[in-house]
């Protein structure tokens, strides 16, 4: 896993029900583990429902509701997939705010699967090279980006990864991009 200190960082993690919990899980254990604070934002209060692909996994405790969120708070955004869960979020406007108050920042965020819904609703992806889950490609392309099937891909700060298997390429170059003080202006 990487060396790369987060010590001081604050990483929100921005999900409701119907997220992947393989795709919270291990990114925050391994940023937590960085040194980072973790924190869980949600438009929805109290907790949360985890999968396991199509199966109910665990709950999981709000930290901080999105409508009171700020990113100038954070130090960078992890979007966990599941296809309900960017679902939802797209539909959110104070949760497609937050993610593109990130890119407005220049801070860095990291989506994987169906993550990058909520990317391409906050229109943020034009001109950029990313990945997802296979069926986002054409939404993707449609928004500007330019999609590849490569297990992690990072474009300005942006880390982009397909599925769970590629959770170890993901956690890794997340915090290394989490690590760094700035990024491109967006």
């Amino acid at each position: 896993m990487s060396n790369h200190s987060l010590n001081g960082k604050r990483i929100a993690f921005l999900a409701t029900d119907g997220f992947e919990q393989a795709e919270l899980v291990q990114p925050w254990e391994a940023i937590n583990k960085a040194g980072a604070e973790v924190v869980l934002v949600s438009p929805k209060e109290d907790k949360i429902q985890g999968m396991n692909h199509d199966k109910k996994a665990d709950r999981f405790s709000v930290d901080q509701s999105v409508h009171s969120a700020s990113a100038e708070d954070f130090d960078g955004l992890v979007l966990p997939g599941g296809v309900a869960n960017p679902d939802s979020l797209r539909t959110c406007d104070d949760s497609v705010s937050f993610v593109r108050d990130f890119f407005k920042q220049s801070k860095p965020v990291a989506a994987i699967c169906h993550g990058p819904w909520t990317l391409i609703e906050a229109d943020v992806v034009r001109g950029r090279r990313v990945t997802s889950w296979p069926s986002l490609k054409t939404d993707l392309i449609n928004a500007g980006a330019q999609w590849v099937d490569e297990p992690c891909v990072c474009d300005e700060g942006l880390v982009t990864s397909r599925n769970p298997d590629d959770l170890p390429a993901f956690c890794e170059k997340a915090i290394e991009e989490f690590a760094e003080v700035r990024h491109a202006e967006y």
